[in-house]
């Protein structure tokens, strides 16, 4: 038999550095093993106005609760792996400093960080990232050229380079899809991340497979479930032009590609 720990919301033996203040982190926590629906469960935590919510999350996890279950890697806003709601807001952890969070005039802060909304949740902060990868991979996010290979590199002018340099820059965290209302109500809407990453190669001078991309976002769940509430926008940490993009596509569609 394997021993499973108890869990504990005593957070005495969590280090408070000099000029800490306490901050109550209301954590939504969810085990499918034991709970029939997530439920708030609440830690008093000394942080530094230059920590993470990261930080605080991991010194629950260490001093307090092992059991807290979510998903970080990089710690730096790149991997994109620990994006949650905080505060009712889709951000990434590791990216949201306490500073930000603190209530006005000495009150009590609390901070409340629950898991991203429209996937299916696996335990307390972590979720089933499955459809949302599904729906990436079916609108070809690859360079697709036909014909001979080239002798050299596939040259490209700095104008056309700028022209999906926007797109980029997404690193897959779920943050816009999960902020999406269309997502919510229907997960079978392809979502904003999948419609980033087709924009990517779609206005890519290289790519001869934009008419692929574009018949697959014509489907019924493609670009035109999009309401342009700018959620998506918003919530990206990296500040991709997200509805702009949606709305390039839409257009390429009407238009063909320009």
């Amino acid at each position: 038999m394997t021993a499973v720990a108890e869990p504990t919301n005593d957070t005495s033996q969590i280090p408070a550095p000099e000029g800490s203040v306490t901050i109550t982190v209301k954590i939504l926590r969810f085990n499918p093993e034991i709970d029939n629906e997530p439920h708030w469960e609440s830690y008093d935590v000394p942080a530094l106005p230059t920590d993470r919510v990261l930080n605080l999350l991991m010194n629950i996890k260490n001093y307090a609760d092992g059991t807290l279950s979510f998903r970080r890697s990089c710690a730096h806003g790149i991997c994109g792996s620990d994006a949650m709601q905080i505060n009712g807001i889709n951000r990434l952890a590791c990216k949201v400093l306490v500073k930000d969070l603190l209530a006005k005039e000495g009150k009590q802060t609390t901070v409340t960080v629950a898991p991203i909304k429209g996937l299916p949740t696996m335990k307390d902060l972590y979720v089933d990232m499955e459809p949302f990868f599904e729906a990436f991979r079916a609108v070809k996010p690859y360079l697709i050229a036909y014909g001979n290979e080239p002798t050299n590199e596939r040259y490209q002018s700095a104008a056309d380079r700028e022209r999906f340099d926007d797109t980029t820059k997404c690193i897959l965290c779920a943050c816009c899809t999960s902020s999406c209302p269309v997502y919510w109500a229907d997960g079978s809407y392809f979502g904003p991340a999948a419609i980033v990453n087709a924009h990517r190669f779609i206005f890519d001078s290289r790519d001869e497979a934009a008419e692929e991309r574009l018949d697959i976002l014509n489907d019924t769940e493609g670009v035109w479930r999009c309401r342009t509430t700018f959620n998506c926008t918003d919530a990206c940490p990296r500040g991709i032009q997200v509805t702009k993009a949606i709305q390039e596509v839409k257009r390429a569609l009407l238009f063909k590609r320009t």
